[in-house]
């Protein structure tokens, strides 16, 4: 059966999925980015970019802009969804039955919900009811995958086919795509980094050091991962393009929205200034509570997602949690 496909259809305008959309026509598709809002749509098919977010970067001009969901699915054969988890199940939720449940999803989404902690795949599940399912993960930066600078990542899914037809549609000598066989540990991985990340944006705001972010970077993938194991994910996962790559890339880049909330809030005293402070959305900041719930939840120790989690929520003095994490009970490694 022939992997090539056609039509795609990404879901969110925001950076990524901008990104995406380009990275899809490149390959000479017929793509459309969906958004929520019309103007912004109308205004990036006029100018070729999404200043808003994804600024500088030109986009193909064949790539078609529809505001109406309806519409914008009617014809793909592949959705890629980029709509963050705080606003996944809203959109999604009066849309079921506009997608056919053979039509593959890529999520390319980062978080865990709140309310329920569940994924975003069991989300789109729920709300479009597709089953045939998966996830996009790596360090792609949407401002560099712009650029067409050297960029992996990891594609799993649920079905075979899916991931392979995925791969074939988006790979390109600067955007290397490799197959997976974990989604629930990518996804994971992919929520996790993101709270993983405000940490490093706190140590910045702190001067506390190279050493302290490298620190936290290291123990930090060590909750990461009891977290996913607990689940049922594979351990290497966490030590691949979805686990250690991102979460590196999260932490240490210039482009990190989750970095830099982090960095904000600590800096300026007040969470308030860094969700006003930038367009897009820092997805860690909303997983850090579904996190830590989870790991309560399941009985998995995450010291550094407790005391980031007491830091944005209960009002607490950042030094102390760093404190209170270096002088915790000695243990093995």
């Amino acid at each position: 059966m022939s992997n090539e496909i056609h039509n795609i259809t990404v879901l969110g305008a925001g950076a990524w999925g901008t990104a995406l959309a380009r990275v899809a026509s490149i390959r000479t598709h017929n793509v459309t980015l969906w958004g929520h809002d019309r103007a912004h749509l109308e205004t990036m098919r006029q100018t070729r970019e999404n200043q808003k977010y994804l600024p500088g970067v030109s986009l193909p001009p064949l790539m078609n802009y529809e505001p109406d969901f309806a519409r914008a699915v009617e014809n793909a054969e592949l959705l890629i969804c980029a709509i963050p988890t705080i606003y996944l199940r809203a959109v999604l939720a009066e849309q079921r039955g506009t997608v056919g449940a053979e039509v593959g999803v890529i999520s390319v989404t980062k978080g865990i919900e709140q309310e329920t902690l569940k994924r975003p795949t069991e989300i789109i599940s729920e709300c479009l009811g597709s089953k045939r399912l998966g996830v996009l993960s790596g360090p792609c930066h949407a401002e560099e995958v712009g650029r067409d600078c050297p960029t992996t990542a990891v594609v799993a899914a649920n079905d075979e086919r899916l991931a392979q037809t995925t791969l074939a549609a988006l790979i390109l000598p600067m955007f290397r795509l490799y197959l997976g066989n974990d989604m629930l540990g990518m996804e994971i991985a992919g929520a996790l980094k993101n709270v993983v990340a405000l940490t490093a944006g706190a140590c910045l705001a702190l001067d506390l050091g190279d050493n302290a972010i490298a620190a936290m970077l290291t123990r930090g993938l060590a909750e990461m991962t009891r977290l996913g194991v607990a689940l049922g994910a594979d351990p290497k996962t966490f030590a691949g393009l979805a686990g250690l790559g991102d979460l590196v890339a999260t932490c240490f880049s210039k482009h990190s929205r989750n970095r830099q909330f982090g960095y904000d809030a600590v800096k300026n005293n007040s969470k308030n200034f860094a969700l006003t402070s930038r367009h897009s959305v820092a997805e860690g900041y909303f997983s850090a509570k579904s996190a830590y719930d989870l790991a309560q939840r399941l009985g998995v120790e995450m010291p550094i997602v407790q005391q980031i989690n007491r830091v944005l929520f209960a009002d607490y003095d950042p030094r102390r949690a760093v404190l209170e994490l270096m002088t915790r009970e000695t243990k093995k490694e």
